[in-house]
């Protein structure tokens, strides 16, 4: 059938408004997600918070209003799982010195490595209590009947606490404590007696592992009353206990009937007020809005969730997590791929989105790391023009993905680089690139319907290696 001129044009003008307005759409929805998870409300959306419960209640409004609905016979769209955040003093703590009790925090306080205990017995005083028989030092040579005493120990070395001294290989607090352990210590109590060398902070890093003897740091205040209190009788009992939070994972799922899930993922918390990855250096708290990091690869795992539910591509079903707990070491990914609510066999693949927010509008670079954990995926990734890609094979990288590679599960990692505001409070909605945005989002479906006729995806080790692309902050 032919059309009059005038007919063909009405329908090309239609077409182009379906476009314009399906766009338009898109940003929007975008920039919505965006600049309500990334306000000042959501306070920084830190794992275990109010904020982060305002982050997750409205995800799982969005799922509802797309159709999106929790996995099959799980009550509810939220896993949770708990992790440790920090240290608390418990009532019991007390150090007597001489028949005086110090206060603990103000006098004294524990290191990460004391165990919770008590202990008593007889100061004795070990000097730095180092042993290098190589450089002529033994502090414990001349000291006799050590057995079941508390051992006075300064921080410090013979030649101060620096990397050019001599001893900088043995100061080390663990090596330290173990070998008064040795010796026979009950206890062990840090003094500082070198000007240059500051108190310690106080500090209940998680990562330390608890020597099995109580041992605390005596500030510089008291130095002179543990001084004259050598050959007395004294006290310790150290109670440190564990705070412990709960952090929530949101699924949504499409269920098509398959036999074979697609994962779709990206971390939704971010680090609140500001923690120790935080690169900002101010005095006063501020929020941390993480605009990019990570709520604009949340904003396209929701807008991804609504195309995939309408999309007629069925021959994988879609789950769509929005993970807790990156920021303190990949806790809500680690814990999905350990208690998984469907069986980890069933996924193909999975795709991880972090920082996909701020492309650079002149090259149009995007990250891409994982392409070694398939064969398929040079191919598939090669395929798609409209982005200057940069690929790395590794499937092991500070992000989400990782916990699913390590379950042997070809992954994808996308990311549009670091900058300036990473970990910083001035990482906010404004700086957010959506066009760039749209183009992440674009590529993502790209690779599933491309991937969409195909069997399961092989899965292949890489050569793990560090990414220069890739943003720098700890995991666990």
């Amino acid at each position: 059938m032919k059309f009059p001129k005038n007919i063909l044009v009405y329908v090309a003008i239609f077409v182009a408004s379906i476009s314009v307005s399906c766009s338009q759409s898109l940003t929007e929805n975008l920039k919505r997600h965006i600049q309500t998870l990334a306000s000042d409300e959501f306070e920084g959306r830190e794992t275990g918070t109010k904020g982060e419960q305002l982050a997750y209640e409205y995800i799982v409004e969005e799922f509802k209003k797309i159709g999106v609905k929790p996995i099959d016979k799980y009550e509810g769209y939220l896993q949770k799982f708990q992790f440790t955040t920090g240290y608390e003093f418990g009532e019991y703590n007390r150090l007597l010195i001489n028949q005086k009790y110090l206060d603990i925090e103000f006098d004294y306080y524990p290191l990460p490595h004391s165990s919770n205990s008590s202990a008593s017995g007889v100061l004795v005083y070990v000097g730095h209590g180092i042993v290098v028989s190589e450089l002529g030092l033994d502090d414990y040579k001349d000291l006799e009947k050590l057995e079941g005493k508390l051992f006075v120990m300064e921080l410090s070395t013979p030649e101060g606490l620096h990397s050019h001294s001599e001893f900088a290989g043995y100061s080390g607090i663990r090596e330290r404590i173990e070998l008064a352990i040795e010796k026979g210590a009950n206890g062990v109590l840090f003094i500082n007696s070198d000007d240059d060398t500051e108190d310690i902070e106080l500090n209940t890093n998680l990562k330390i592992t608890r020597s099995e003897i109580p041992v605390i740091y005596i500030k510089k205040e008291q130095y002179e009353l543990i001084q004259n209190s050598v050959d007395t009788y004294s006290e310790i009992t150290v109670e440190v206990n564990k705070v412990r939070k709960i952090g929530n994972n949101l699924i949504g799922y499409i269920d098509n009937g398959a036999v074979t899930d697609v994962v779709i993922g990206a971390h939704y918390d971010h680090l609140g007020f500001g923690d120790e990855s935080s690169l900002y250096r101010g005095k006063v708290p501020l929020i941390h809005n993480g605009a990019d990091d990570n709520a604009s690869g949340t904003a396209v795992v929701i807008e991804l969730a609504r195309h995939f539910y309408s999309s007629d591509k069925k021959n994988n079903n879609y789950m769509f997590i929005a993970f807790s707990g990156e920021e303190k070491g990949l806790l809500g990914s680690n814990y999905y791929v350990k208690n998984p609510l469907r069986k980890l066999s069933n996924v193909n693949y999975m795709i991880n989105m972090d920082m996909v927010g701020r492309m650079d509008s002149t090259t149009n670079k995007l990250i891409v790391n994982g392409t070694g954990t398939s064969p398929m995926w040079n191919s598939t990734v090669e395929r798609i023009m409209e982005l200057k890609l940069v690929t790395t094979e590794s499937g092991v990288g500070p992000s989400d993905h990782t916990s699913f590679y390590l379950q042997d599960i070809p992954v994808l990692h996308l990311f549009t680089g670091v900058h300036e505001d990473y970990h910083k409070p001035s990482d906010d909605e404004d700086k957010i690139n959506y066009i760039g945005l749209e183009l992440v989002y674009d590529f993502i479906i790209e690779i599933v319907n491309d991937l969409d006729d195909n069997l399961k995806l092989e899965f292949t080790k890489t050569t793990d290696s560090d990414n220069e692309n890739a943003p720098r902050f700890t995991v666990t």
